[in-house]
């Protein structure tokens, strides 16, 4: 249970030392937290807490949505996700997710959205890698392209990734959105310490109408965590898979019941 994380995503409204506590007290490796959570429980409270349990913040989510139909409003966006780089640095936090950001209101032009993402990231990056805190871009399923992140596959976000030192600027492989690309796995040896994060949960079919929370507990849909888990290893990655799902259905259950069913869902399907 050493290699696990809990991210508090999982269980929504479970009070955030309560997990902590739990975490803990059960042998995991690691938590990772969110920042809404965090700043409303106060963040040094929580930094306290979390070096004092002997865990390690494997994620703060989230920066990012970077388009933006004008100047001053991709500004505002880079100026937020400064403070959210301190904050993660304040947490002790090993990434900062980076949920890029879909077109801008109105837009068709995906090229030009990229390109704000690089040119968002490439400000950031040099301030990261002071922090000690590495920008983790976080490829997702296309499906999310037009709203959540015009990034969409590992080779894009490894291409993006590597303009920068590794100590800056990483990928977060989440099993959710890599899980159907073909060239995952290829694509994984590429990365190789660009890796900054491993997530998991899974992909159940149907999907439940609400996609964005309707991720499946591990085990309960059709990815090969395990295999993934493997290759993410095998391509060097050192740090803690990450078990991150956003399920209405979960979240009105109480939180340690979520809590020991991931784990015993981690060691079933993924360790």
């Amino acid at each position: 249970m050493s290699r696990f994380s809990f991210n508090s995503g999982t269980a929504k409204y479970w009070p955030l030392h309560e997990l902590i506590d739990t975490a803990a007290r059960r042998g995991l490796g690691g938590v990772g937290l969110w920042r809404k959570p965090v700043q409303e429980a106060g963040i040094d409270r929580v930094a306290r807490q979390v070096r004092a349990a002997g865990l390690q913040v494997t994620s703060l989510c989230r920066g990012g949505f970077f388009p933006a139909t004008d100047a001053a409003t991709r500004q505002q966006r880079i100026e937020d996700n400064r403070r959210a780089l301190d904050e993660a640095a304040r947490l002790g936090a090993q990434t900062l997710c980076l949920v890029c950001g879909g077109l801008p209101s109105g837009s068709r032009d995906l090229a030009g959205a990229r390109q704000m993402v690089a040119d968002a990231i490439a400000e950031l990056a040099p301030e990261a890698g002071d922090l000690g805190v590495v920008l983790a871009i976080e490829p997702m399923h296309p499906m999310y392209c037009s709203d959540r992140s015009v990034i969409s596959t590992l080779r894009q976000a490894r291409l993006l990734a590597e303009q920068f030192p590794a100590e800056q600027v990483g990928v977060l492989v989440d099993a959710y959105h890599v899980w159907w690309d073909p060239d995952r796995f290829n694509e994984l040896a590429l990365l190789g310490e660009r890796i900054a994060g491993f997530q998991v949960c899974d992909w159940t079919v149907p999907l439940p109408a609400g996609v964005l929370t309707g991720r499946g507990m591990i085990g309960d849909g059709c990815i090969d965590l395990r295999r993934l888990r493997q290759a993410v290893e095998h391509s060097g990655y050192r740090g803690l898979t990450e078990v991150e799902i956003f399920n209405s259905a979960l979240w009105q259950q109480p939180g340690e019941e979520v809590f020991d069913l991931a784990c015993e869902r981690y060691l079933a399907h993924v360790a």
